[in-house]
């Protein structure tokens, strides 16, 4: 894949949104993987994967695995010892060479960073080519403590529907933390995450859900994707248990800013419909616990002390 000096999905938000100016956006970053990122890529037992299957649908997948487990063998390639688990809508996805977005994050230190590049399976590890590499500020991020490993756990079990029952239900309506995969057949694929209080995603119903949008970095690589590709993918982490639930579906930005206004720090609704939706049990055998408080974020329904 080629990518081009601009793309014109995040300009055409930038304009919508009164931000950024010509050149400012994804295509700004290089493919080189420097030192600290290395480093950092090295100690992390978790990424968060986002492409297309072979369908055309968009995914958010979790692989996780022992430190090191993602090893940058070189400045622009990426080696990681883990595929998408039994069931996972990307399982069988890199057969073949396709665009992927990647997603580092430490809970413990709300660190991330993004990978953006090709990926093709080889054996039981993904080899990723990179395109763009880039660090995110630790915004809106929930700080978690690493548990280890639950060695209880059993194998997975994947199991899918076209809508949401009313667990699931539930589960999104309190998380305070998912991520979104977001692909455009010009530039590529990207894995973003997307945080506020428990109650920031509203279910309206078992196949709407919609969020705020919040200030950013300006660069606009989900919305920018989505401008030029509804089709997404959500993915929302059971911390505690190891559990997955990954929803494909299509977005929408909704401008009015009406709408925004009443949700504290909201710039704009998006609102996504599910087409599919598959939960799989024990799905890693990380667990986490809650974090030390956190400065307050926009949609916070309770104050927190400042460190």
């Amino acid at each position: 894949m080629v990518k081009t000096r601009h793309h014109e999905g995040e300009q055409a938000v930038q304009r919508r949104a009164g931000e950024g100016h010509a050149g400012w956006g994804s295509p700004m970053f290089d493919d080189v993987i420097q030192p600290a990122f290395a480093h950092f890529l090295r100690r992390q037992r978790m990424l968060v994967l986002g492409a297309a299957d072979p369908g055309g649908a968009v995914w958010a997948s979790l692989v996780t695995g022992d430190t090191g487990f993602a090893d940058p063998v070189g400045p622009t390639d990426l080696v990681i010892a883990a595929l998408p688990v039994a069931g996972d809508p990307l399982e069988r996805a890199f057969e073949t060479e396709r665009a992927v977005g990647t997603l580092a994050i430490e809970p413990q230190t709300m660190r991330r960073i993004r990978v953006n590049g090709v990926a093709r399976r080889h054996e039981d590890r993904l080899h990723l080519r990179t395109e763009q590499v880039l660090g995110n500020c630790p915004k809106y991020l929930r700080q978690r403590v690493p548990l280890g490993d639950d060695p209880g756990s059993v194998r997975p079990a994947a199991a899918s529907r076209p809508d949401l029952g009313p667990r699931q239900q539930r589960w999104i309506a309190e998380a305070d933390t998912f991520f979104v995969a977001s692909h455009s057949p010009e530039h590529g694929a990207d894995a973003s995450h997307r945080g506020g209080e428990p109650g920031f995603v509203t279910v309206e119903g078992p196949r709407r859900l919609s969020w705020p949008d919040y200030v950013g970095n300006s660069f606009y690589m989900t919305l920018g994707n989505l401008h030029l590709n509804p089709s997404c993918g959500l993915l929302f982490p059971d911390w505690e248990r190891g559990h997955t639930l990954q929803l494909t579906g299509r977005a929408r930005v909704d401008w009015d800013t009406r709408r925004s206004a009443a949700l504290p720090g909201a710039l704009r609704i998006v609102e996504f419909d599910v087409e599919r939706a598959v939960e799989i049990r024990h799905a890693t055998a990380l667990r986490w616990g809650p974090g030390a408080f956190v400065p307050p974020r926009p949609g916070a329904r309770r104050h927190f002390p400042r460190r």
